[in-house]
């Protein structure tokens, strides 16, 4: 069977791309991996974290990223419990809404941090409960 090794990058829609770029860099210490500019406008970006672990797009579509408002396309992975503990602090620090860390299936969840459109982002810890 043909193999697949996991996945190149996820694509949001963003209504503002700066607005939303400033965002994740802030809160989330991603950084521009590429720009996507048609007709001299910035239409998109692609962000990575410093260790290149994961790749996210943003892509100017207004109505799409409305409509996705108060959904979880995406849950970052965090290596277990005290890492998910050192993001709450963080973004306690930045002033970031979120609902705190509560029992997932498998590890412990972070959640409610949305993003300037309203998409939410989640945090996974890849440990077991023990």
């Amino acid at each position: 069977m043909e193999r697949l090794s996991g996945f190149h990058h996820v694509k949001l829609p963003v209504s503002d791309v700066r607005r939303s770029l400033e965002w994740y860099r802030r809160v989330l210490g991603l950084e521009v991996a590429l720009e996507f500019v048609e007709d001299g406008t910035l239409m998109g970006v692609a962000l990575r974290d410093p260790g290149h672990t994961l790749q996210l797009a943003l892509r100017a579509r207004p109505n799409l990223a409305q409509s996705m408002a108060g959904f979880d396309p995406i849950a970052l992975a965090v290596p277990d419990r005290a890492d998910l503990e050192k993001w709450r602090t963080r973004l306690d620090e930045l002033g970031e809404t979120h609902a705190g860390i509560v029992t997932g299936h498998v590890g412990w969840v972070l959640g409610g941090l949305c993003d300037p459109d309203g998409i939410e982002v989640r945090l996974y810890s890849l440990e077991d409960h023990g």
